[in-house]
């Protein structure tokens, strides 16, 4: 498990879910302090991390990230943690499409090709 410090490549991620999952990576991204932290078992593993490195809750979205695929099926919006009836998103994806956005900008600036 690790909060990216500096940007990840697809190569990188590649070799995390060849270690984990075979094809995907979990991630977890703050949109508000634009960080991402990866290479869990769990979502909520990620989560904690961030929260103790001083996240909010209401900024944490999970993503998980396929490496050997390209365009939209590169990030796919589903983790547990996303369901949050209280902030109106009742499924396990990101249904607000501005949240959805950050998410993907704060990809761009961490995952290069």
């Amino acid at each position: 498990m690790l909060i990216l410090n500096k940007p990840v490549t697809v190569a990188e991620l590649k070799a995390l879910a060849e270690n984990s999952f075979g094809e995907l990576v979990k991630a977890v991204v703050d949109v508000d302090r634009e960080l991402i932290a990866l290479d869990a078992e769990l979502s909520s593993d990620l989560q904690a991390l961030l929260l103790d490195d001083g996240s909010a809750q209401a900024s944490l979205w999970g993503i998980n990230f396929y490496p050997d695929l390209t365009g939209e099926d590169f990030v796919e919006f589903d983790s547990m943690i996303n369901v949050r009836p209280s902030r109106g998103n009742l499924s396990r994806g990101v249904e607000d499409e501005h949240i959805r956005r950050k998410i993907l900008a704060v990809i761009s600036r961490w995952v290069k090709p």
